[in-house]
This record gives structure tokens, C-alpha cells and sequence, in this order.
């Protein structure tokens, strides 16, 4: 008979060990494939259609509004929302319900004993009904985590400020990105035609000077010497061309516009000069103020001066208000439903023992708090400083750039002439238009860095590229406030207000 228990206890055991086990089917690439095509439609899904020509103001208002990072930060900042939302609901009073049926197999009875003498004074008993319906609905208040709740409650929504900020700061990021991949695009946009002519020119040379050779025209040291140029020119053509062919590749991601869009840019005034017209020190100051990385630590400490409340508070004992509602079918009962109501003080005496190294801990948080953004200051001046000194560079070298593209100019308009009076050869004229493409390349490409720059400059001081309300969230209204905000500054005004809502 044991054995036979020991039989059937091993065999449930096996069966319920198997049952435990879990295991994990690989994903058909059906599903991926659906997966793929879901993603496809939901990336580009709602977006306003180009229509014309692409300027830089339109370009960065697509990046606000449909950059995918941008749409990520705005779902983390409705997250945070819901949170505090949800903290909110903690500094209420805890209220339970509870109801059922409660049922036992035999009568539930007892007798009395006689303290005294040991014996049975009372014949067994019941007072209770074998099968009862219940129902209680208890509702309970702690002062004491009504006060920590508050202040959890206050610290989720400074960190719903928090991601205001970072926000901010990705705003920020996604400007400066679409504005020096404009740039570069433009300059590919300008070159680009150029270089697959000349390159097409090149080879065309090329041909004929390979062809001469196999023919036994001249000398063939000087042709194939004239065939080496021909190919290095191709060579410095070709790198020059890969520079510049994923630049609207690179501002499409950005934009978030369907890779292979055919992209057309606004074309550019000329080269203005982007003069910089705000005082270094009032730069300084609205860095300091309105630096989302400076703001952030400005909440992580009030956090952190809230956790050393609530550490303190937790020292205090609970003062608790409960009131409940009961109701048992017991038909032996005089009052099936009854009502009852307390108040009593709670205390745990071990957080009197902890607190103190609570508060030490919260402090020292308070402090390396304050450390961080004190060290974050100097970073953050450090910085603007090295966008004013990169600007300042940049504008030096596309001055010189500028200067060397004019000369390289007027040297190919006098090759062209020569070669027409045949008083050059095709390679000279090649490579004296080579000479004028990579002129123009590094005019444009150093134009490209020096927009960046001045606008690095703003961004290093906390600006914000959006004001806080815009008319509607559609493209060109942001495009609109984009321009206004950058011709303010553009006119030394920095005046307006810190942003905490741009367009979505």
C-alpha cells in the first residue's frame, strides 16, 4: 500500500514538473513580415504632403513635428502625466470591499470548560449557520501616509517637469541637425550636377586618350601620363561626390520623410553672413537660467529636498481614521449589519532608529545634487564659449574659402578662353575647373558649418528655436514661428520666455 502511495505521489510530482515547463517558439517570419509592413505605414502615417521646393524653416518644422525621437519624447512626457495622475490617487484614503459566501462541511460548535474543576460546564453548541453570505466595505486614512503621499505626489510631477526639459533639449538637437544637413544638402543640391558633368567630361577624355594610344599616336609616356591626371581627377571627383550624395539622404531621416522622396530645396539668396548681435554675458546668463540640462538638476534637487521630508515624517507616528460597513447572514445574529468606526495612533519604532541615516542619505543627495549642477555650470559656460569660438572660426575660414572660390573662378573663365583660342589643352582646362569645383565645395561646406555654428551659439545658451504657443500645429504655421524666433535673435532680441509647450 505504500508502495502503491509512493507510486502515485512520484507520478503527480512528474506531472506537475512538466506542466512547469515553458517553452519559447521562434517568430515565423510571416509575423515579421506583417510586422514590417505595419511599421512602414504607421512611420509616415498622417503627414502633411511636400508641396514645392523644401526651405530650412520648413524643414526643421517636418523634424519637430514628425521626427520620430521627437514623437518619442512627447509619449514619455504623456506618460509622466499619467503618472502624476496616478501618484495623485496614493493621498487618498484606502477603501476595501469585500463580499462572498463562506460555507463548511459540519456544524461549527463548541463547549465550555471549567477553569476550576476541568470539566465540561456547557453542552456542545453553535451560534453560527453552516453556510453564510458576508460583505464588508472598510475604508481607512493615514495622516501620516496622507503626508508622504503628497510629497511622492509633488516629486512625480517634478519629474513630469523633467521630461518637459528633455524634451526641450531634443527639440533643440533635432533643429541643429536638420540645419547643418540642410546646409550640406544645399551644397549637394549646388555641386552635385556640376561634378557628374565634369566627371562625364573626364571620362569622355579618358576614352579618347586611350583610344589615341592603342592607335600609336604620340608619345606614349606623355599619354599614359595624361591618363594617370584623367584618373586622379576622377578619383578627387568621386570622393567629393560621395561627401555630398547622402547629405538629402540624411535630411530626409530627419524630416521624417519615405527614403527615395525626390527632395527639391528652396534656393538659397546667396551667402549671407549670419552676424551675431547678443552680448556674450547676456548669453551667459540666459545659459545659466534656461539650460534644459540646468533646469533638470534644478528639480533633481527639490526631489531631493522632498526624500529628506518625507524622511522626516516618516519619524512621526501615524495618526489612522477607520470606518467600515458589515454585513454576515448568520441567523443567529441580533443585527445582521452593523457599522463600526476607530481611531488609533500607529508608530514604527524601528524608523526611529533608521531615520537619522535616512536624512544623512537624503542630505548628502541635496548636496550632490547642487555639486552636479554647480560642475554642469561650468560645462554648460565652457560650452557656450566654445560655439562662440567655433563660430567665430567658422566665419575666418568661409571668408578665405569665399575669396579662393572668386579667384579659382575668374582662373577657369580664362582657361575656357584659352582653351577656345587652343592655346591650352582638355587637361589643363579639367583641371583648372576641378580646381574651381573643390574651391566651391569647400565654400559651401564651410557656409554649411559656419549656419551651424551661429546656431550652436543659441543653442548652447538654453534658447528655445519654438515660443511657447503656436497659432496650429500645422507645418508651415511652426515654419512660420521658426523664422520669427530666429529673426529675433538674428536682431539681438532674446527675450522671450522659456518654452515649455512647443507645437505637437
Amino acid at each position: 500500500m505504500k508502495k502503491s502511495q509512493k507510486l502515485f505521489g512520484a507520478s503527480l510530482l512528474a506531472l506537475a514538473i512538466s506542466g512547469c515547463a515553458v517553452t519559447s517558439e521562434p517568430i515565423e517570419r510571416s509575423v515579421s513580415e506583417q510586422r514590417a509592413r505595419a511599421d512602414l505605414q504607421s512611420m509616415y502615417k498622417g503627414q502633411e504632403p511636400l508641396s514645392g521646393p523644401l526651405t530650412l524653416h520648413q524643414a526643421m518644422a517636418r523634424a519637430v513635428k514628425y521626427n520620430l525621437e521627437g514623437r518619442l519624447k512627447i509619449m514619455e512626457e504623456a506618460l509622466a502625466k499619467r503618472q502624476l495622475d496616478l501618484a495623485s490617487f496614493d493621498m487618498l484614503p484606502r477603501m476595501a470591499l469585500d463580499a462572498g459566501y463562506v460555507g463548511r462541511n459540519n456544524v461549527s460548535a463548541s463547549s465550555s470548560q471549567s477553569v476550576r474543576t476541568g470539566t465540561q460546564s456547557l453542552e456542545p453548541s453553535t451560534s453560527q449557520d453552516r453556510d453564510r453570505d458576508v460583505a464588508d466595505l472598510t475604508m481607512v486614512w493615514n495622516v501620516l501616509d496622507f503626508g508622504v503621499s503628497y510629497i511622492s505626489a509633488k516629486q512625480q510631477g517634478d519629474q513630469r517637469l523633467i521630461v518637459q526639459e528633455r524634451r526641450r533639449k531634443v527639440i533643440n538637437t533635432i533643429v541643429q541637425d536638420v540645419r547643418s544637413a540642410y546646409w550640406r544638402a544645399m551644397a549637394a543640391e549646388r555641386l552635385l550636377k556640376q561634378i557628374d558633368s565634369l566627371m562625364a567630361r573626364v571620362d569622355t577624355a579618358r576614352r579618347n586618350s586611350e583610344s589615341m594610344s592603342e592607335q600609336r599616336i604620340g608619345d606614349p609616356v606623355q599619354s599614359l601620363g595624361y591618363q594617370r591626371s584623367l584618373i586622379e581627377a576622377t578619383r578627387q571627383l568621386e570622393e567629393q561626390r560621395r561627401a555630398l550624395s547622402l547629405a538629402k539622404t540624411e535630411l530626409a531621416t530627419l524630416i521624417n520623410l519615405p527614403l527615395g522622396t525626390n527632395l527639391t530645396l528652396a534656393t538659397d539668396d546667396g551667402y549671407r553672413i549670419p552676424e551675431l548681435k547678443v552680448d556674450l554675458s547676456k548669453l551667459e546668463q540666459e545659459a545659466l537660467t534656461s539650460r534644459p540640462e540646468l533646469r533638470e538638476q534644478d528639480y533633481q534637487t527639490r526631489i531631493s529636498a522632498a526624500e529628506t521630508r518625507k524622511a522626516m515624517l516618516r519619524l512621526l507616528p501615524g495618526l489612522e481614521f477607520s470606518a467600515g460597513g458589515h454585513y454576515d447572514s448568520n441567523s443567529f445574529l441580533v443585527e445582521q449589519g452593523w457599522a463600526d468606526y476607530g481611531v488609533k495612533v500607529t508608530w514604527n519604532l524601528f524608523n526611529v532608529i533608521s531615520a537619522p541615516a535616512a536624512i544623512d542619505v537624503a542630505k548628502a543627495g541635496e548636496e550632490v545634487a547642487t555639486a552636479r549642477r554647480q560642475a554642469m555650470s561650468i560645462a554648460v559656460l565652457a560650452q557656450l564659449y566654445v560655439a562662440n569660438a567655433n563660430y567665430q572660426e567658422a566665419l575666418r575660414q568661409f571668408k578665405t574659402n569665399q575669396q579662393l572660390s572668386d579667384i579659382d573662378g575668374q582662373i577657369v573663365g580664362q582657361l575656357r578662353n584659352r582653351r577656345q583660342a587652343d592655346g591650352i589643352g582638355e587637361l589643363d582646362l579639367i583641371q583648372g575647373e576641378l580646381n574651381t569645383l573643390q574651391a566651391d565645395l569647400r565654400r559651401d561646406l564651410s557656409y554649411a558649418d559656419l549656419r551651424n555654428a551661429y546656431g550652436q551659439i543659441f543653442a548652447s545658451a538654453g534658447l528655445d528655436p519654438l515660443p511657447d504657443q503656436v497659432q496650429s500645429t500645422e507645418v508651415q504655421s511652426i515654419a512660420t514661428a521658426l523664422a520669427n524666433r530666429e529673426a529675433a535673435w538674428a536682431s539681438g532680441d532674446i527675450s522671450l520666455p522659456v518654452a515649455h509647450a512647443s507645437a505637437q
